[in-house]
């Protein structure tokens, strides 16, 4: 089994870091709406399933995927600058 040469397997780093940083940008946005939820409207009742069906949104998810987007824009400049 032949494996890439390490010049040829730089650019697929780059896309897992990239996925891996988004990826985590999506999770805080998601773990701070959550906790949003429940301390907003801690009603009798509240139950998980009831907050992340809540949550989980196209809308929310819209909004996560730019702000990840853009946090990662920012950091790799920020990284590249410093």
């Amino acid at each position: 089994m032949r494996y890439p040469a390490p010049e040829d397997r730089r650019p697929l780093a780059r896309i897992r870091r990239a996925l891996i940083e988004v990826a985590f940008i999506v999770f805080l946005f998601y773990s701070n709406l959550l906790m949003g939820e429940f301390t907003r409207a801690n009603g009798q009742g509240k139950t998980l399933a009831f907050a992340l069906r809540d949550i989980l949104t196209v809308t929310n998810f819209s909004i996560a995927m730019v702000a990840a987007l853009i946090g990662y824009v920012v950091f790799e400049y920020l990284r590249k600058k410093l």
